[in-house]
C-alpha cells in the first residue's frame, strides 16, 4: 500500500492541512502537486490498495477546473480517497460536492471527507495563521478515526454537503500585477499553475487564464507581484461580514 498527497496549493494553506491528514494516517507520503503545469499527470497510476489524501482550495465555492482536469487524467482503480477542501473561512458551498463527483468518475473510492480552514489567499486578514494548533489536533486525531475505518475494511460512503448542478463558476477578478520592484527574474511565469505569465515577459499576464491563486506572490523572491490595493481593500469590505468569525473544521466519515 502507498498513501499518495495529491494537492493544490498555490500558497501553502491547503498543503498544510494535507499533510496533517497525510501525518495522522501514519504512512511517508507520496506528494502529487496537481499545481504544476510540466506534470505528465496521464502517467500517473494509482491501484486498488493505494489509499489518496486529495486536497484542493475552494474557489468561489467550486474547485479550480485545473485541479479537476489532471486529477481526472490519471489512471486509477479502486483507490481509496480522502477529500478535502480548504476555504479561507467564508464557505464552501459546492467544492466538496464537486470534488466528490470528479474522484469518482476517476475511479477513486470516497471513504471521507473534510471541509478546513485555511488562511485567505487574498484577504489575509481572514483565518489568519490557520491551521492553527487546535486544526491541526483535530485534523490529526480525523486521519486516526479514518484509519481505524480503513483496518475494519469500511468502504461506506460519507454523506458531503452541496448542491447539484453547482453554483455558477465566477471569473478571476483579482489579477495580481508586478511592481517596480519586479527585476523579471521569470519564478513566477515558471510557477503559475496555469501558465498565466509570460515566460519571455513576467510582465505580462493573461487576465483571462488567471485564476486568482495567488501562487505568483507567494513564490516571488523579490516581493515584487502584488494586487491592486483598491481592489484588495474592496475584496476585504466584501468579506468583512462573512469572514471575522471563526469557522470550524468539518468532518465526514
Amino acid at each position: 500500500m502507498k498513501l499518495y498527497d495529491i494537492v493544490f496549493s498555490p500558497t501553502g494553506g491547503t498543503q498544510k492541512v494535507s499533510e496533517y491528514l497525510t501525518k495522522g494516517l501514519g504512512e511517508k507520503a507520496i506528494t502529487i502537486d496537481l499545481t504544476d503545469s510540466k506534470k505528465d499527470f496521464h502517467s500517473i497510476q494509482l491501484t486498488q490498495d493505494d489509499i489518496a489524501v486529495i486536497s484542493v482550495p475552494s474557489y468561489g465555492g467550486r474547485v479550480p477546473a485545473v485541479a479537476i482536469e489532471r486529477l481526472s487524467s490519471m489512471k486509477v482503480h479502486g483507490t481509496r480517497a480522502v477529500l478535502v477542501c480548504v476555504y479561507g473561512n467564508r464557505a464552501y458551498e459546492d467544492t466538496l460536492v464537486e470534488l466528490e463527483d470528479a474522484a469518482k468518475q476517476t475511479k477513486f473510492q470516497v471513504i471521507a471527507a473534510v471541509a478546513a480552514i485555511a488562511e485567505h489567499s487574498i484577504a489575509r486578514q481572514f483565518a489568519a495563521n490557520r491551521p492553527d494548533t487546535k486544526d491541526a489536533q483535530q485534523l490529526f486525531a480525523f486521519a486516526q478515526q479514518i484509519q481505524k475505518k480503513l483496518s475494519a475494511g469500511n468502504s461506506e460512503e460519507p454523506v458531503i454537503p452541496g448542491n447539484r448542478p453547482y453554483k455558477k463558476a465566477g471569473g478571476a477578478g483579482v489579477v495580481p500585477k508586478p511592481t517596480k520592484e519586479c527585476i523579471t527574474c521569470g519564478v513566477c511565469a515558471k510557477e503559475c499553475p496555469v501558465q498565466a505569465i509570460d515566460l519571455e515577459n513576467p510582465k505580462k499576464v493573461n487576465e483571462k487564464s488567471c485564476i486568482s491563486c495567488m501562487r505568483c506572490i507567494s513564490v516571488c523572491p523579490r516581493s515584487a507581484r502584488k494586487v491592486n490595493p483598491v481592489i484588495l481593500s474592496a475584496v476585504g469590505m466584501a468579506l468583512k461580514k462573512t469572514c471575522s468569525d471563526r469557522k470550524e473544521n468539518e468532518l465526514f466519515l
